[in-house]
């Protein structure tokens, strides 16, 4: 019996076109129903009839195309329901779905192959037919050739389809990596980063590693910034982190605020004064009516503290000196502490600005085009302040280099010091990440998020983020945070999120074609983000320390005193 080769359409694949014998499409419902961008299909086959092993499943989240005059419109299936089941085992059942449309296939008259495009020019109509997108429909809409993407996993709906996000879009407008602690979320963020680094040798991509997660993720192309190395002087805070950082935060705030301003503008000039008999570049460009309190310019905290010392010298006796004795014992604690000696411990004071900036933000990139500064053993008490220097010279870098050069900051555990509800707590940092959200685009900076709580994350900061990927997450008020911020028609896919496996999310927004479900490549144990989730099971089959490691680890605290080694 001789094969018929399907008749060329303009929109039938390319095979098609060129008369090579390929099956025919599965027809499996018709419209009944349109309304906006929602439409609704009746089953052409009975539920409950007998089917091939063969034949795809119909299931939410499922891309499905209508053929319609001008070109294939595609959706997502939403729901599927049986208006009026039978009480009767054997009766047969209208069966319906529910479809979000999002997108058509149209023939590219340049190339002449069936290109997608989002939106909807040709809405179908009554009795249009629908059919199960093939595997050659999945890779035109998910892994479009045309379009810069990384592949960092595969479709839910069919495994052998890579799952690829459109790297401008999603680097360019901030994205966020949400999920329930120990659903993969870290994993994904490694991943995605490693399918960056692998063609893009010249990028500036900072990590903030608050849990000391990601030291060998990235192998030789990680420049590994830790508290022991960090330099990141006093003088490069703004006044605003400099009285996060020194001040009380009781009656005497202001007052104390005062004089460290005062103090730090002192500090400068005499810094620059100094500086001018040995006719540096600094002390020729700056003068004295030019410097301010928020000047990058260097300066001593022990000026700082002869400028108080001489202060309380001229202060009468009804006067309080309250504010200053606790400014400058403040100033004084912190400069024994070896906790803080990367800001506050360098005996001497340089112009090395260009040196700490070049190494966080990686220029020249000399082959490790990403930092990870482990903020693990970073005292809380100025956690936030280092993460505000960092974003905020990250957004004056950008600016002042007018956009030419491009930058990623990430924040893991993003809720922990930009939260929500709380307008004077971590207001440095706040603001810092809140003008990168909004304004950093711009310059070529972009953010990317990573946090277990959405709920608890600013809603400014969050509500920049144009690309979501969202793991397993269990409470309802994040899965209603991340609603809110839904796009492209997916808020029946985060239905999901409670059922969803490791490693799988639901990815929405600007940074993919089209929402789907995917599930993250295994990087293997080389390359994984480090897990401290302690294994009880196995570590208490036997001995786990001794005495003598004890000691090693309180002699540890004690030196830095900190409460973890």
């Amino acid at each position: 019996m001789t094969q018929t080769a399907i008749p060329s359409s303009p929109l039938a694949p390319l095979s098609e076109r060129r008369g090579t014998p390929v099956a025919a499409p599965q027809r499996i419902a018709h419209i009944v129903s349109v309304s906006g961008s929602q439409a609704i299909a009746v089953l052409d086959r009975p539920v409950g009839d007998e089917k091939s092993s063969r034949d795809p499943r119909i299931q939410i989240g499922a891309l499905m195309k209508i053929t319609t005059p001008t070109s294939s419109v595609v959706g997502l299936i939403s729901a599927v329901s049986s208006p009026t089941p039978s009480m009767d085992a054997g009766s047969p059942e209208i069966g319906l779905i529910e479809l979000n449309l999002a997108g058509e296939l149209v023939l590219d008259q340049t190339t002449k192959r069936l290109a997608f495009r989002r939106g909807v020019a040709c809405l179908p109509s009554l009795g249009d037919p629908v059919l199960f997108a093939d595997r050659h429909d999945l890779t035109r809409v998910y892994a479009q050739p045309s379009v810069a993407s990384i592949k960092v996993g595969s479709l839910y709906q069919d495994a052998a389809v890579p799952a690829r996000l459109l790297i401008d879009d999603l680097l360019a407008k901030h994205f966020i990596v949400v999920g329930t602690t120990g659903c993969g979320k870290s994993t994904a963020l490694t991943c995605i980063l490693q399918r960056v680094l692998e063609d893009h040798h010249y990028a500036h991509i900072v990590v903030l590693d608050v849990h000391n997660e990601y030291p060998g993720a990235f192998g030789e192309k990680a420049e590994l910034i830790e508290p022991s190395n960090l330099h990141l002087p006093i003088w490069l805070l703004n006044f605003q982190e400099l009285t996060e950082a020194l001040t009380s935060s009781d009656v005497h705030r202001d007052a104390e605020a005062e004089i460290l301003g005062d103090g730090v503008v002192n500090a400068k000039r005499r810094f620059l004064d100094a500086s001018s008999v040995r006719s540096t570049s600094l002390a020729r460009r700056t003068s004295d009516g030019s410097v301010t309190v928020d000047t990058p310019t260097p300066y001593r905290l022990s000026d700082v503290v002869a400028y108080i010392d001489d202060q309380l010298g001229k202060l009468d006796r009804a006067q309080s000196t309250v504010p200053y004795r606790r400014l400058k014992s403040r100033i004084e604690t912190l400069v024994s502490d070896q906790r803080y000696s990367f800001m506050f411990g360098s005996l001497t004071v340089q112009d090395t600005m260009t040196e700490t900036l070049g190494r966080l933000f990686r220029v020249p990139s000399d082959g490790k085009p990403i930092t990870v500064i482990n903020l693990s053993t970073v005292p809380a008490e100025i956690l936030d302040v280092v993460i505000s220097v960092i974003a905020r010279l990250a957004f004056d870098l950008a600016v002042w280099s007018k956009g030419g050069l491009p930058m990623l900051l990430v924040c893991e555990e993003a809720h922990r010091y930009a939260p929500a509800g709380s307008p004077d707590k971590f207001a440095p940092t706040r603001q810092a990440l809140s003008r990168i959200a909004k304004e950093g685009r711009k310059y070529g900076l972009s953010l990317a998020l990573v946090t277990q709580r959405p709920s608890e994350l600013d809603p400014t900061v969050l509500s920049q983020c144009s690309t979501a990927i969202a793991m397993r997450l269990s409470t309802e008020k994040d899965q209603a945070v991340m609603r809110a911020n839904t796009h492209d028609g997916a808020l029946d896919l985060l239905d999901f999120l409670p059922l969803l496996g490791d490693r799988e999310a639901i990815a929405f927004g600007q940074g993919v074609a089209m929402p789907m479900r995917i599930r993250f490549d295994d990087l293997g144990q080389q390359s994984k983000p480090n897990n401290h989730s302690a294994g009880f099971s196995e570590h208490w089959k036997s001995p786990n320390m001794d005495r003598e490691q004890l000691e090693a680890i309180i002699s540890r605290w004690r030196l830095s005193g900190r409460e973890r080694g």
